[in-house]
């Protein structure tokens, strides 16, 4: 049958689960009426469905190329790029002053969702341009934020983020791409990049990249670093796409999926640039970008597994071996699993955006710790969630999952980097427990008081699925403790389990909520998380105290066996 935007689901959520009437009842978010927000998810689901859908399939077997310099995209993925750019997609909830529509962000990352879920090798395209919209709006010179950000917002140039070194990894204080002032206001930037993602294009008229420098005499490490904007075409006077800056494509990578979208190896060669922000700031400014990416990833994994389970299960309806396999109990067991954890990833990041959106509308002082806080819950569980999902749905399919021209394997090809960009999955638990628990635990506590408090209103309805939850928070507010209370290292060994319980318990609490105000369908999803995926947490959380001297006391030798 094909990808079907999960429209209803998305609106169920944002009605009834995340309170998102409370985004559009600020004034900042005026336009965000009900007739409006209706149409933009009717719309984004026609275009996800019929227009990007189909391409998916495209993108892996007809992957982008580089011939002769030039990049190559999918075909098909120019028109469909356009019909993105002309609907107004990019700049959704970008400011109006500089052409953005300036809707809710949880907007925006909903559409997110279902565009991953339709072809995600295209969608990675507008959400890097996304990330560098919001880094311009926020850190650029008002010269900078005129030129670029209306040529960004309506996709007529697209954006891209060179963080990623050889060298330089995750320790971006590593990076050796060098800036020098050219004395005119610009800068000249030399280095290499890589894995950089849609690091050229045919499907926009200029390639805008955001660039990590050192400039000379600049501190050593993160304090040293500045964030430069080098334009692929230098804009003329007019700003129009002018001369090509001294930049190229080296390579692009040869990788397990996305082959619809090029990573590239980029080298700057005495290139042309503009500085973001202040001097030897530029990570201020980057992860005003990551964060907004780090989202965008997480509800990437629960598009990707929305895609996989509805073929999968479009797959058990038909299939019979002794009857239609959707019917044999393991069978039923791995599809409803998976729902229940697609609906408590999508919840998670939903109210991550919510949050986002309550900070700017300036309504709740707590909501940019509440944010913070959610952000790599979000991207780390959704990222898993894609993967787990994308797994049963090869395992529910059986041999015809595991051969290529269904298809179904791609799903699981494609997912798997979004465990690893924008920061691993194992970074997200480090930044968790290590800032994000930096006030003492007030964010997380706060959160679990308010799960507490649902917990108790749920109780007269639904008294079994209302102390499940009350019990899965109790255990964890102690775990909070406990890990306040935990040297770095055990910390550190304990991040990943503890990201893990605390997402079982969030989604235990939206599972509740959706059952309160739902009908028989929400009240038995409910069930299914709270009876088989909630009591990992216990599990989890024992992982979490188990402190690091096991891990170390295996030394290399040991670990290669």
């Amino acid at each position: 049958m094909g990808y079907r935007a999960p429209v209803d689901q998305i609106r169920f959520i944002l009605d009834h689960v995340v309170d998102f009437r409370r985004v559009a009842g600020l004034k900042a978010f005026a336009d965000a009426t009900p007739d409006t927000v209706e149409a933009i998810l009717t719309e984004a689901g026609r275009l996800t469905t019929e227009v990007m859908a189909p391409l998916n399939r495209a993108s892996d077997l007809n992957p982008t190329r580089l011939e002769n310099g030039v990049i190559r995209s999918t075909p098909g993925f120019a028109e469909a790029f356009r019909a993105i750019a002309d609907g107004g997609w990019v700049g959704l909830a970008a400011n109006p002053e500089y052409g953005g529509s300036g809707l809710p962000q949880t907007l925006n990352v909903a559409v997110g969702e279902m565009m991953s879920g339709a072809c995600l090798s295209l969608q990675l395209n507008p959400l890097l341009t996304q990330g560098q919209i919001e880094a311009l709006e926020h850190h650029a010179s008002d010269e900078i934020r005129a030129l670029y950000l209306p040529r960004l917002n309506s996709g007529e140039w697209s954006g891209t983020m060179n963080l990623t070194e050889p060298q330089a990894g995750s320790d971006v204080g590593a990076l050796r791409t060098r800036a020098e002032n050219a004395g005119d206001g610009s800068y000249r930037i030399t280095g290499q990049k890589i894995f950089i993602t849609w690091g050229d294009s045919d499907l926009s008229g200029n390639v805008c990249h955001l660039v990590l420098a050192r400039l000379p005499d600049a501190p050593q490490g993160t304090r040293g670093i500045s964030l430069f904007i080098v334009p692929k075409l230098l804009p003329d006077d007019q700003g129009n796409p002018g001369v090509a800056n001294s930049l190229k494509v080296v390579s692009i990578e040869h990788k397990l999926g996305i082959h619809g979208s090029p990573t590239c190896v980029m080298s700057f060669d005495g290139a042309t640039g503009w500085l973001v922000g202040q001097e030897n700031k530029g990570m201020a400014a980057m992860f005003t970008m990551m964060n907004n990416a780090r989202l965008g990833v997480g509800m990437q994994g629960v598009g990707v597994a929305e895609a996989a389970l509805q073929q999968a299960v479009d797959y058990a309806v038909d299939r019979v071996q002794t009857g239609p396999i959707i019917d044999h109990a393991d069978v039923r067991r791995m599809l409803a699993e998976a729902r229940a954890e697609i609906f408590a990833a999508r919840a998670i990041g939903l109210a991550c955006a919510v949050a986002i959106d309550l900070a700017r509308g300036g309504d709740d002082p707590e909501a940019a710790a509440r944010a913070a806080f959610l952000t790599p819950i979000a991207k780390a569980y959704g990222t898993d969630v894609g993967s787990r999902v994308a797994d049963i749905g090869i395992q529910v399919q059986g041999g015809m999952g595991y051969v290529e021209e269904t298809g179904a394997a791609q799903f699981l090809r494609d997912v798997r980097i979004t465990r690893i960009y924008e920061g691993t999955n194992g970074i997200q638990a480090m930044d968790l427990i290590g800032r994000k628990l930096s006030d003492d635990g007030e964010a997380a506590l706060r959160l679990l008081d308010e799960i507490g408090e649902g917990a108790k209103a749920a109780q007269s309805d639904l008294p079994e699925l209302a102390n499940t939850v009350w019990d899965a928070a109790e255990s964890m507010r102690e775990a909070v403790q406990a890990m306040l209370a935990d040297d770095a290292a055990d910390r550190a060994a304990g991040g990943t389990p503890f990201l893990n319980a605390f997402a079982g318990v969030l989604g235990a609490h939206y599972h509740l909520r959706a059952a309160m105000h739902g009908g028989a369908a929400e009240k038995a999803l409910a069930r299914v998380f709270a009876a088989r995926i909630l009591p990992l947490h216990s599990a989890y959380l024992g992982a979490a105290r188990a402190g690091a001297a096991d891990l170390f006391a295996l030394d290399a030798a040991a670990l290669r066996g």
